[in-house]
């Protein structure tokens, strides 16, 4: 036996793994597991050329809880002396780096190559995390070589020797610390193996003790993983019952309303399973729920439910596996969501969520109005966040408009299509409801033209719209801010007309603006009101009156805008306080009439007065003076 010295990269890592690299120590017998997996896998591929070395190949799981050891064994292509030290002693030359290295240079065809899982020497280091001793028993396959022995207990040094050992393969034996006992329980390794090494190809085997006939201990050996990895068979062998079970596995609750399975090849090479939930959770919306949707796997070992890459946030509720042929199985798996081909593999993930949803708008419009009503909200919010997507996005969303009747949702597409020839813009209004929205004044002179507007009225679309600019060459213009756009005839009819009256209450308008000088900006006649007195808009960037109270409603700040009162130069109310102002300019009732239109303003948008006492005074005063 001689005692060696880790490099010092190692003793590095070793030190990090024995204060808990790692947030989970479980990870220690995934990553056992998953070497065992890759050992066979070169053995495998090596008994192609070398039939001795096939073998009935199967990994296994030993405790002694006496001894306090857990041994995880496999009968894949083992180690020689050489290679012990040189995977062991060093992180810089992996077993797997290496053997792909070996296939590279031997110009190996691609259907040749087995999927190679993990890099040994590696992840091997987790085990320190739990153990006080690590001992290798380890032969190489094919080889005349003696066994190899390797011992360590973490620290500066490693112990190697040569050993007896008959058959082919490695053995880790792990010494567990004190207060690792659980890791000797029956229930706990399986709970394990279930979470992270359910779908490796070979079968993990390990005894188990049941009781038999007056109550007599039997021992038997039972396979604990399930090997049937779903995502990587054939779609046509697949029955809808066996996805919808494994979606009940993974989102624990309905069924899916659609199931995309598809592998992508090229630069970026992995399998995907996704479900279409048909209810969403409840707790969709809440921070917590972050990326509990999709489950990364690489070459069929789990790697996490909460890769944050894998899809944009608005696409949340997916929920499914990704399995990685080319991802790196190594000490960052943590950071593995930095990894460049992550973004490769979003991209093409989020490609066929969006074709898919397209065709099921265009092929089954019932099916995807259901889907909307329920994600609709979430979708939405990729127009604001994913530039890239942002067309594709806007074809899939849907509102209500003010030319179609309550409850039915419509398409931008069907908007635009059916609006009439003298409507330019698309227009649209925000809102807490379609009833709030369709008494608005603000829609008076569209009503007239029959021009339609769409009725934004999720909280999202306050945000959603700042990111809308136009749709098939037409702009989005929201009708209560800046100017409204109208046909060139009514334009010209209605500038005229409100020329003249600003001309004629000039000085009126003066008084009112003055008078309302803490809450608005300016006064104006309005091109939008037919009917009502009065309205109030926002100029064209201005935060809407919905979004701040949306604001307020979450406790935030928001400093207040002042907005323009637009005034309807052909209502009577108009006529009337000029009257009063050419008799008494300096008359009390004209500030009061001021405010009482400014706060009707305010009501007829869905806000909230300043003074409700001070207002219901005048309404009854009027009402008084009205009577008598």
């Amino acid at each position: 036996m001689s005692t060696k010295k880790f490099k010092t990269e190692v003793q590095h890592l070793l030190d990090l793994m024995i204060h808990s690299l790692y947030s989970n120590k479980d990870i220690f017998l995934r990553e056992l597991i998953a070497n065992s997996a890759d050992a066979i896998d070169k053995a495998r591929f090596e008994s192609l050329q070398n039939p001795d070395m096939a073998a009935e190949w199967e990994i296994r799981i030993d405790t002694d809880k006496e001894a306090k050891t857990i041994k995880i064994s496999d009968n894949g292509v083992g180690m020689t002396m050489d290679e012990v030290n040189t995977n062991i002693g060093t992180i810089a030359k992996s077993g797997t780096k290496a053997f792909m290295k070996a296939l590279e240079e031997k110009n190996a065809s691609d259907s040749d190559v087995p999927e190679l899982i993990g890099q040994f020497g590696v992840g091997f280091y987790s085990a320190f995390m739990v153990a006080d001793k690590v001992e290798i028993l380890t032969k190489r396959a094919g080889s005349s070589e003696p066994a190899v022995k390797w011992s360590s207990s973490g620290k500066e040094n490693y112990d190697v020797a040569e050993a007896e050992k008959a058959s082919q393969g490695t053995e880790v034996t792990v010494y567990l610390k004190e207060d690792m006992d659980e890791y000797l329980s029956e229930w706990k390794i399986r709970q394990i193996v279930k979470k992270y090494s359910d779908y490796i190809e070979y079968p993990i085997k390990m005894q188990v003790v049941k009781k038999g006939e007056d109550d007599k201990e039997e021992i038997s050996e039972e396979t604990v993983n399930s090997q049937k990895a779903i995502w990587l068979r054939n779609p046509s062998d697949v029955k809808q019952e066996e996805y919808d079970n494994f979606f009940e596995h993974l989102a624990h609750f309905g069924k899916p309303m659609k199931t995309i399975h598809f592998s992508a090849e090229g630069t970026s090479e992995f399998k995907a399973l996704m479900f279409l939930p048909e209810k969403a959770p409840f707790d969709m919306f809440t921070p917590d729920n972050a990326r509990k949707g999709m489950h990364l796997y690489v070459r069929r070992v789990f790697i996490t439910d909460e890769c944050k890459q894998l899809l944009p946030d608005y696409f949340r509720f997916v929920k499914g596996v990704v399995d990685s042929s080319d991802l790196p199985l190594n000490v960052s798996r943590e950071l593995l969501q930095e990894n460049a081909k992550m973004t490769m593999i979003q991209k093409n993930l989020v490609k066929k969520l969006l074709s898919e949803l397209k065709k099921m708008q265009e092929k089954e419009p019932e099916k995807y109005l259901a889907f909307f009503k329920e994600f609709g909200k979430v979708l939405k919010e990729g127009i604001h966040t994913d530039y890239t997507n942002k067309d594709k996005l806007q074809d899939l969303a849907m509102f209500e408009s003010m030319n179609n009747e309550p409850g039915k949702l419509i398409t931008l597409k069907e908007y635009v299509h059916t609006m009439p020839s003298a409507q330019k813009d698309i227009y649209f209004i925000t809102g807490e409801s379609r009833n709030m929205l369709e008494n608005s004044p603000h829609l008076e002179i569209l009503r007239s033209k029959g021009f339609d507007v769409l009725f934004m009225t999720d909280p999202i679309d306050e945000w959603v719209a700042q990111s809308m600019n136009e749709y098939e060459g037409k702009k989005f213009m929201a009708v209560g801010k800046g100017e409204i756009e109208l046909d060139e005839d009514t334009a010209k009819e209605v500038e005229e007309k409100n020329k003249k009256a600003t001309e004629e209450h000039k000085s009126l308008l003066e008084f009112i603006k003055k008078h309302l000088d803490e809450n608005i900006k300016d006064v104006r006649f309005s091109k939008r009101l037919t009917e009502s007195a009065c309205c109030l808009v926002g100029d064209t960037y201005d935060p809407g009156a919905h979004m701040e109270r949306i604001f307020k409603a979450m406790n935030q700040d928001m400093p207040k805008t002042k907005r323009i009162l637009e005034l309807n130069a052909s209502h009577p109310l108009v006529a009337s306080m000029q009257k009063l102002y050419d008799k008494d300019a300096n008359s009390p009732k004209l500030g009061e009439y001021a405010e009482l239109m400014y706060d009707q303003a305010v009501l007829t948008e869905g806000g909230m007065i300043s003074d409700p006492l001070s207002f219901s005074k005048r309404v009854s005063d009027l009402m008084v003076n009205a009577l008598s």
